[in-house]
C-alpha cells in the first residue's frame, strides 16, 4: 500500500509476521534532535511503530525514515509546528487514520535560550514557553481520548535539571521546563485511575546541539562538576524513557527522574 504523509513516500508491507511482533504506537516529538534521534532508535529496535514528529530538520527525518523502513515498514515522519493547535490537530488525523492512535507519547520538542533575563524580550519569552510548555498541552491533550478510551497510556515528558534548580542565563528555559515539570505531577494524578503513566525525565548536561553554545572549557569546567565525571549521551535518556514506556515501570507515575551523573541529587 502507498501512503504519502507530507513529502515522504512509504511502503507500508501488511504482515502477519510483522503485525505480530509489534507492541504499540509511539509519538516522538522533536525526533530529528539528538535526543529524540537516540529514543526514536531504541523503540524501533524493540519492534514499536514509530511516529516521528519534526518541524523544520527535514533532512534528519529524512535520514531516519530510509534508515528505519530498511527492512519493514512501521516508521512514518510528519511535519509540524506544535506551537499550533490546527497542525497539531492534522498530525492527530494523519496518525489515527495509520495507526488508529498512540499508545506512548513522548513529549521531548523543545528549545534553548542562552541570554540574560534584562536581556530577553517577549518575543523571546513566547517563543520558548510556547515550544517547550505549550505544545506538551497542546499534544497531549490531542492524543490523550484515545489512551482514556483504552484504558492504557504512557506519556513521558523531557524536562530539564534547570526546571529543577534554575540556571543563570537561562532564566526563560528554566521557567518553561519547570511547568512540565508540574504538568507532570499533576497530570499523573489525574490520569492514574485510567491505567495512564505520566512521568518526566530530567535530563543534566547532556552532549546534543544545544549545548554547543558552551566553548571546550566551559563544558570541561561543568564536567568537572558531575560527580561521574561525563556528559551524559543521548542514548542515556532514551534507555529510560524505553523502561518507563514498559510494564516494567506500570507502578511508577508523577515522576521526574534525573539523568544527570550526580550533577543534582
Amino acid at each position: 500500500m502507498l501512503l504519502l504523509v507530507d513529502n515522504f513516500t512509504f511502503f507500508i508491507k501488511i504482515k502477519d509476521e510483522i503485525i505480530m511482533k509489534v507492541l504499540s504506537t509511539v509519538l516522538i516529538t522533536g525526533a530529528s534532535g539528538g535526543i529524540g534521534r537516540a529514543i526514536a532508535k531504541k523503540f524501533f529496535n524493540e519492534n514499536y511503530r514509530l511516529v516521528l514528529q519534526y518541524n523544520k530538520n527535514y533532512q534528519a527525518a529524512e535520514d531516519m525514515l530510509s534508515e528505519f523502513n530498511r527492512e519493514d515498514f512501521r516508521c512514518i515522519a510528519i511535519k509540524a509546528d506544535l506551537t499550533l493547535k490546527e497542525d497539531v490537530e492534522n498530525m492527530y488525523d494523519k496518525i489515527k487514520s495509520i495507526f488508529g492512535g498512540v499508545d506512548v507519547l513522548i513529549n521531548n520538542a523543545g528549545i534553548s535560550l542562552y541570554s540574560e533575563f534584562l536581556k530577553t524580550d517577549d518575543d523571546d519569552w513566547d517563543k520558548v514557553i510556547n515550544t517547550n510548555l505549550k505544545s506538551v498541552y497542546y499534544v497531549t491533550k490531542a492524543f490523550l481520548p484515545y489512551m482514556i478510551t483504552n484504558r492504557y497510556g504512557k506519556i513521558i515528558n523531557i524536562g530539564s535539571i534547570w526546571g529543577q534548580t534554575g540556571a543563570a542565563m537561562e532564566t526563560v528555559y528554566s521557567a518553561s521546563k519547570g511547568g512540565i515539570h508540574a504538568l507532570t505531577k499533576a497530570l499523573a494524578k489525574e490520569l492514574a485511575l485510567s491505567n495512564i503513566n505520566v512521568n518526566c525525565i530530567s535530563p543534566g548536561f547532556i552532549e546534543t546541539e544545544m549545548n554547543s553554545v558552551f566553548s571546550f572549557e566551559e563544558k570541561k569546567e561543568i564536567i568537572n562538576n558531575i560527580p561521574l565525571n561525563r556528559a551524559g549521551t543521548p542514548e542515556d535518556v532514551a534507555n529510560l524513557c524505553y523502561f518507563l514506556a514498559s510494564e516494567e515501570a506500570s507502578y511508577i507515575t508523577g515522576q521526574i527522574i534525573a539523568v544527570n551523573g550526580g550533577m543534582f541529587i
